[in-house]
C-alpha cells in the first residue's frame, strides 16, 4: 500500500544460508543415516520375491484382524501387483515406516514430557500448532535445500509434517488417566517411573495408538507429494500423470495409495485394541446355567469378566 514490507521471506533465506553453511557437515551426516535407515528397510520390502512380501501382509493382515481383513488384503496386493505398482508401493511403504518410526519415536517421549511438565507444553504447543497448520509443500522447501533432492528430503518434510499428531494424543492420553490410579500408585509407593510405564502407559495406550495411527496416515500423504522432491514411490507416477495429463496412470497409482492406506489404517487401529479371547461359547454358557439345576461358580477371564462353569 504505502511501500512498507517486513522482509520476514529475507530473514528465513538469509537464515537458512548461514546454516548451511555453518552445519553442512552435519547434515551430511543426517542424510547419510536416514538414507541408510531407508535403504535397509526398503531392502526388506523390494528385494524378496512379491509373492514372499504378499504373504507375510496378508498373515499379518489374518493375525491382527482375521480371515476377512486377510482375504481382502490379499486381494488389494494381487490388484496392485496387477496394475504393475508394486514395486512403486513397496518404495512407499518403506518411506512411510521410515518416516513413522522416527516420528513416534520423537513423538511419544516428547508427548510424555508435555504431560508431566506444563512449562514444556506451553512452549511446544504453539510449535505444534505451527507445524499443523503450514502447507505441506512448504516442508519441501527447506528439505531439498539442506538434503538435495531424493527420499531423505522427503523422509524429513514427513516427520515435520506428522509428528503433531502423535504428541498431541500422547499428551492428552496420559493428562486423561484417573488421578486416583496415579495417587494409589504413589500411596504404595511406587516411583515416577514405574507409575508411567505399569499405570500411565497402559491407560493412555489407546489414545497413543490413536496417535500412532495418525502418525502413519499423514506420513502416506506426505510421501506422496514427496515424489515432487525425487522422493522415490507412488509420488513419482502421480507427479508424472499431472504432468502428462495420464488420466489412467494418475488412477492406478491413486488407488494403490488408497489401498495401502486402508491396509495401514486398519492395522494400526487393531494394535490398538486389547485382544479378549471368549473361553467357552454362549452356547455353553446358557446350557449350564439354564439346562440344569447346578450351581456355578464363577471363573475370572479377566478383570471384571466372569462366566459360569459347573461346579
Amino acid at each position: 500500500m504505502n511501500g512498507f514490507r517486513i522482509p520476514i521471506g529475507d530473514w528465513v533465506e538469509s537464515f537458512v544460508d548461514v546454516i548451511t553453511t555453518a552445519l553442512g557437515g552435519l547434515f551430511d551426516v543426517i542424510s547419510a543415516i536416514l538414507g541408510g535407515f531407508y535403504e535397509g528397510v526398503d531392502w526388506l520390502f523390494a528385494a524378496p520375491p512379491f509373492w514372499l512380501v504378499l504373504i507375510v501382509i496378508v498373515a499379518l493382515g489374518v493375525w491382527a484382524r482375521g480371515w476377512v481383513f486377510g482375504i481382502g488384503t490379499a486381494v488389494g496386493l494381487v490388484l496392485i501387483l496387477g496394475m504393475d505398482q508394486w514395486e512403486n508401493t513397496m518404495h512407499t511403504i518403506s518411506l512411510t515406516l521410515v518416516a513413522t518410526i522416527i516420528a513416534v519415536a520423537i513423538s511419544i517421549p516428547l508427548g510424555i514430557w508435555m504431560a508431566r511438565s506444563q512449562t514444556a507444553s506451553a512452549i511446544v504447543r504453539p510449535i505444534l500448532d505451527f507445524l499443523q497448520t503450514m502447507p505441506a509443500f512448504v516442508y519441501l522447501i527447506p528439505a531439498i535445500i539442506l538434503f538435495s533432492i531424493g527420499a531423505v528430503p522427503g523422509i524429513v518434510a514427513t516427520i515435520l509434517f506428522a509428528i503433531a499428531p502423535g504428541v498431541r494424543l500422547t499428551e492428552l492420553g496420559i493428562r486423561e488417566v484417573d488421578k486416583e490410579v496415579v495417587e494409589a500408585g504413589h500411596a504404595f509407593g511406587a516411583s515416577p517411573g514405574r507409575i508411567l510405564r505399569q499405570i500411565q502407559l497402559p491407560l493412555a495406550r489407546p489414545s497413543i495408538m490413536a496417535g500412532v495411527n495418525q502418525v502413519i496416515m499423514l506420513s502416506l500423504s506426505m510421501v506422496v507429494i514427496a515424489g515432487m522432491v525425487g522422493a522415490p514411490g507412488l509420488g513419482k507416477p502421480i507427479v508424472s500423470s499431472f504432468q502428462t495429463i495420464d488420466v489412467g496412470l494418475g488412477f492406478e497409482a491413486g488407488l494403490s495409495v488408497v489401498i495401502v492406506a486402508i491396509l495401514l489404517d486398519r492395522l494400526t487401529a487393531s494394535l490398538g485394541r486389547p485382544r479378549t479371547h471368549r473361553l467357552l461359547p454362549r452356547a455353553r454358557a446358557e446350557r449350564v446355567g439354564t439346562a440344569d439345576e447346578t450351581p456355578a461358580t464363577e471363573v475370572p477371564l479377566e478383570p471384571g469378566a466372569t462366566v459360569p462353569v459347573e461346579s
